[in-house]
Formats: structure tokens, C-alpha cells, sequence
């Protein structure tokens, strides 16, 4: 495992032209304290991007770059990243969260949005065993088969046999199971709600824009706010305490709101247990100009966080997703089981938890020294490497060795789980930890303007596709989707004749 700068400024990747989406030559660079993409296609011209708003940002965290594990791909390295998803022998990581669009119906019609039937003229919607097929196709990734699945759309709610599909995921195998849905469902229908807890669903990752109404009306077309609460409070009353709220996050529509959209999930910490803001992707065509506008960028975030929040949440508090991969190699090795390891790009996304007492946060750097303890890992890792007894106990007084990195006395319940581990390797202080703090991420997915292959062949989260194919996120979003839904949908109108829709979709939001 190595954790070094391997893309220092500037540096020469491949992209798509946002137009006819060939692979064109692109290069990664600095200009005016930004990181920014420059391309050009033959045929469509010059484009420019910025890619991180923050050029010290980008270079603090190109140290947490590792190499991850994927031992089997299912397709050949032929045209060429990123025509031949499937994951093709070029990937470098395994899948850490599998997505499966479960349909493209959804009782919404936002501007902003993946996936939507009633644009596209067409029907996406794999039948309950063509998703078997792909659950078991993604839990025989190896080394690590992959330990999560959410379930997506469109909206997923639509489909009544959604409780099934839980079920029938719990039996293939995956520990832990999502659900990514507007929740407009899931607050009029509490015996749904119910029936999803009870099949097995862990999580609902919670599309919420703001705490007030004015961001939902330009972004969803209407005042959701009072049904995100009423959902909420169906959860709670079901006893599905895991929601993580996801901000789409724009430019002059909530980007003012990151503080108070964080003060939130502190008062709900029963339930809410993370934060991940998304970055808008844009689609479609747009002038430079414009583009300038809209985009904003990790870095970006990080700022608006540390001033929305007084400084309590600093942008230095934030680390790489990547960060983790050294502990997750060294708890693998130490209780001999495959590890799931985020060995994707430093640049896909930024995270940081903050710990809550008595309606005050803290966040983790406070706590615990990261790069002290993750270079604690690091040193264990090697220790197992090199095989033998004497280095295995070498590598159990490093860990126990790794409380000197904790910092206050609040950190005992990371002295306990640390404990745990060593001494029995049990993670059951864990339940702790979660109860008692909230994640609070962003994640940048790309769209073609700022499409890096060098992310590409990284990344960790994976759509699971009829025919046996697994395609990275936003090689699935910005290229794939039209083809791989137009081949396995139907046109709407003969949808529509074979049956007739499902009350939940024709049901007005706002009566």
C-alpha cells in the first residue's frame, strides 16, 4: 500500500468533449490559485473547466492516493476507459457501493435530475429477478464482494415490490442495504415505510435541499420541505433510525444554507446520520460562461462549511474518502477478513464526522490526530507484509501504541473500540460511535465538462447493470445511461397499455 503524491501539477489525463463524447486529450493544471481543466475536440473546439476551486486543497490531499484490490473484472481492456465498463481490467478498485436503478419512474419531475421516465419516452425497469442476477453479481466481486447496495431510480418507491427486492438483497448476502428516494412516499404511506424497515432497509439516503421552503421550488418544482419532516418522523416512528440527508448543492439556491442544513441534522441526531453534499453535475449543453456560474466545486463547500458554522467545522477538518484505506488494510489483515478499502481518487470526495454532546458538535480532528493514527496503519500494514509471528506481534503493539493519537478524554470510546479490536477483535463498540456522531461529506460527481479518466478507473461506487456488466458512477451518468436503458426499457405509451400506472404516481404532491 503506498500513499504518495502521484499527480503533481500540472498533469496530462484524457477526458470527453461534452458534445460528442469521444475521449480527447486533457490536461490538469494550475491558474489564478484554481485547478483547472483545459481540452480541446477537433470537431467541437476549446473547452475550460474549473476542477477544484482551490489549488492548496488539491495538492494537501494528493498524499492519500493508494492502490486498491480488484481481482476480477468482467470485461476485456479494448476501445479503450471509458468504453469498456463492465469492470473492465483496467479498473484499480474494487466496488465499495453497488447502485442499482430499480426503475426510472419517479412521482417528481425536478430540473435537477439523473433519470426520468416521463422525459425520456421510455420505461427502465428491470424485472425482480434480472436484479437478483445483478445483486449476486456484484456480491462475487473479489477480493471484497461488495458490502452495500442502494437501490435508486428515478424514484424507488414506485414499485410496490420494493419490500421484495430488500428481502431478496438481505438473502444474497449484503450486510448492509439503502434506499436513495425523495421520501415523498415514504411520509404519506407509513405502512410502507414500514414494510421496508421490516425486509431488511438500513438506510434512506434522503434528497434534502434546505430547511426552509425557498430552495425546493426552483429545484423540485415544489415546497417539499413539510414532507421531508413528515418523513422523518415516519422513520422514527418505525424505528429506521439511519437517514442521510443529500443536498443537491447549486449556486444561488442553497449554497447559503450548508450551515443551517448541518445545525439540522445535529438537533435530529437520533435519526440522521449523515450529511453527504452533492455538487451539481450539469447536463446538456452550456456556454463557458454560464458554466463558471454554476460550478462549485469541493473546496467550495469546504469554505461554506467553515464559515456557515462559525469556524467550528474548519476545511481542514475534511480529509479524502481515501484517507481510511490504510486502517481498512490494517483491520483486514490483523482479523483476517477481505477489507473494503476506498482506494478512489482523493479528488472524488471530501469527509469529516463530528461528534455531538448535549446539542453541541465537535468535529473528529479534535479528537484524534489523522495523519498520526492512519500512519500507525500504515506501519502495521508493513509489518504484515513482511510475514512471520514476531512481525504480527509487532504490528498488535503498534495498534494498542496508536492511542497516543487521541487527544481528549472525550476520545474513550475510540480507546474502547481500539481496545476491542486488539484484544478480541470485535467491532461492538462501534454502535457508540454512530450513536454519538454524524458524517458529513461531499461528493463531486463528474459530468462531461470536468470528466478525468485518472477518477474513472478509481472509483468505488458502481452501477449494477443487466447482462452482467458493473460501470463506475459517473461513467454510468454522463455516457452510458441513454444505451444501457433504451436497450433494456420499453416505450412509455406501451408501458402504459400493459398496465395501469400505480396509484403512488399519479397521486398529486400537494393536494
Amino acid at each position: 500500500m503506498k500513499g504518495e503524491i502521484q499527480m503533481p501539477l500540472p498533469y496530462d489525463t484524457e477526458s470527453i468533449c461534452p458534445e460528442c463524447f469521444q475521449v480527447i486529450p486533457a490536461v490538469v493544471k494550475e491558474e489564478d490559485g484554481k485547478v483547472i481543466m483545459e481540452k480541446k475536440c477537433e470537431t467541437h473546439g476549446f473547452f475550460k473547466d474549473t476542477y477544484w476551486s482551490s489549488v492548496d486543497q488539491f495538492l494537501r490531499v494528493e498524499k492519500y492516493w493508494y492502490t486498491g484490490h480488484f481481482d476480477n473484472p468482467r470485461t476485456e481492456a479494448e476501445k479503450g476507459c471509458p468504453n469498456d465498463c463492465g469492470l473492465c481490467t483496467s479498473h484499480k478498485s474494487h466496488t465499495c457501493l453497488g447502485l442499482i436503478d430499480v426503475t426510472n419512474r419517479c412521482n417528481l419531475a425536478c430540473p435537477i435530475c439523473f433519470a426520468n421516465a416521463a422525459a425520456s419516452g421510455y420505461v427502465y425497469e428491470p424485472d425482480i429477478e434480472t436484479i437478483r442476477e445483478i445483486l449476486i453479481n456484484l456480491r462475487e466481486n473479489r477480493p471484497t464482494p461488495c458490502p452495500a447496495v442502494q437501490f435508486a431510480g428515478g424514484e424507488p418507491t414506485v414499485r410496490e415490490d420494493l419490500p421484495e427486492i430488500i428481502k431478496i438483497a438481505r438473502e444474497v448476502g449484503f450486510p448492509h442495504i439503502e434506499i436513495a428516494s425523495n421520501v415523498v412516499r415514504i411520509a404519506k404511506d407509513i405502512e410502507y415505510t414500514k414494510k421496508l424497515y421490516e425486509a431488511g432497509l438500513g438506510t434512506i439516503y434522503m434528497q434534502f435541499d434546505g430547511v426552509t421552503p425557498e430552495p425546493y421550488i426552483p429545484a423540485r418544482g415544489v415546497n417539499l420541505l413539510p414532507i421531508k419532516k413528515q418523513a422523518l418522523e415516519n422513520c422514527r416512528e418505525v424505528g429506521l433510525h439511519s437517514i442521510v440527508l443529500v443536498p443537491t448543492l447549486v449556486k444561488g439556491i442553497n449554497d447559503d444554507q450548508v450551515g443551517d442544513i448541518i445545525r439540522f441534522a445535529v438537533e435530529n441526531i437520533d435519526i440522521v446520520s449523515g450529511i453527504i453534499f452533492q455538487p451539481v453535475s450539469i447536463t446538456g449543453r452550456i456556454d463557458r460562461e454560464k458554466l463558471e456560474e454554476m460550478r462549485i466545486t469541493v473546496p467550495d463547500f469546504m469554505l461554506l462549511c467553515e464559515e456557515q458554522t462559525d469556524g467550528k467545522i474548519k476545511v481542514d477538518d475534511y480529509f479524502p474518502c481515501s484517507t481510511v484505506a490504510p486502517l481498512a488494510r490494517a483491520i483486514s489483515l490483523y482479523t483476517d477478513r477481505p477489507a473494503v478499502e476506498f482506494s478512489c481518487s482523493p479528488h472524488c470526495g471530501m469527509a469529516t464526522y463530528v461528534f455531538v454532546d448535549d446539542g453541541k458538535y465537535h468535529p473528529i480532528t479534535e479528537f484524534i490526530n489523522i495523519d498520526g493514527f492512519i500512519g500507525t496503519a500504515k506501519n502495521i500494514v508493513k509489518d504484515f507484509e513482511k510475514g512471520g509471528r514476531l512481525n504480527k506481534l509487532k504490528s498488535k503493539f503498534r495498534m494498542i501504541g496508536a492511542i497516543r493519537h487521541f487527544r481528549k478524554k472525550r476520545s474513550k470510546m475510540f480507546r474502547d473500540l481500539l481496545k476491542g479490536v486488539v484484544s478480541e477483535g470485535s467491532f461492538s463498540k462501534l454502535g457508540d460511535f454512530h450513536r454519538n456522531s454524524i458524517l458529513i461529506g461531499s461528493m463531486h460527481f463528474m459530468d462531461p465538462y470536468n470528466f478525468d479518466l485518472k477518477r474513472v478507473e478509481r472509483c468505488v461506487i458502481h452501477y449494477g447493470v443487466p447482462g452482467g456488466k458493473i460501470i463506475p458512477f459517473c461513467a454510468m451518468n454522463s455516457i452510458h445511461r441513454p444505451k444501457i436503458e433504451k436497450e433494456f426499457s420499453i416505450p412509455l405509451e406501451e408501458w402504459k397499455r400493459r398496465r395501469k400506472e400505480e396509484k403512488i404516481e399519479i397521486t398529486a404532491i400537494v393536494e
